[in-house]
């Protein structure tokens, strides 16, 4: 996600295989995402209303660099970053997870024409909260369709190669410390460096 930031905000998108590992960040944030919120229990503790509080809130904030930065054609009819994507994703899952199919369903049309990733991004990450529930080969087939089909916005097939990588990461048992607000933060505070950092350069040339 970082390399591809610097590589659309600071090099012009002249180095391409920073574009190309750009597009394993989604199906690996989604995939954590949903598959934590498929974990038995989220509902009643929940888990759903306090990730939907922070991805708001920390997307409001990395709305500044972001709009700043200018790169606004990935990001649908408003400027959203993709942290309202995981935003509408956490609600849609939420509705699902409530059975209030109707509103979820109207919430998939409405907000995926609004944010970055559109439907497919919703449809991924939907797929995959379907399969962490309830593991299958259907399920598992929809999930990979539902990946190979961010070609429809990426152009390419790369997206596809973060599936290994989460399968492989689900067979390391690493006792690493839970880092809660991490990727919250850094989101904004990336785009606010990469911000910074063009400016400067900017003032310089």
């Amino acid at each position: 996600m970082t390399g591809d930031h610097l590589n659309r905000f600071l090099f012009d998108g002249t180095v391409p295989f920073l574009f190309e590992l750009g597009r394993l960040a989604l199906p690996i944030f989604v995939f954590v995402l949903a598959c934590n919120l498929a974990r038995p229990g989220q509902l009643e503790r929940g888990s759903y209303p306090r990730t939907m509080q922070r991805l708001a809130l920390f997307g409001a904030l990395a709305s500044v660099p972001f709009i700043a930065l200018g790169d606004l054609q990935h990001a649908g009819w408003w400027p959203l970053n993709i942290l309202f994507s995981l935003l509408v994703l956490t609600t849609i899952l939420y509705l699902l997870e409530r059975n209030d199919r109707l509103a979820a369903a109207v919430l998939f049309m409405v907000g995926g024409s609004l944010i970055e990733y559109s439907w497919l991004g919703l449809s991924l990450g939907v797929a995959v909260w379907i399969y962490c529930k309830r593991p299958s080969v259907p399920a598992a087939a929809v999930t990979l369709l539902a990946c190979a089909g961010l070609w429809l916005s990426n152009g390419n097939f790369w997206a596809l190669a973060a599936v290994p990588l989460i399968l492989g990461a689900t067979r390391l048992n690493l006792q690493l410390p839970r880092l809660r607000w991490f990727f919250y933060a850094y989101y904004p505070l990336h785009l606010g460096l990469i911000w910074l950092v063009r400016d400067l350069v900017g003032g310089m040339g």
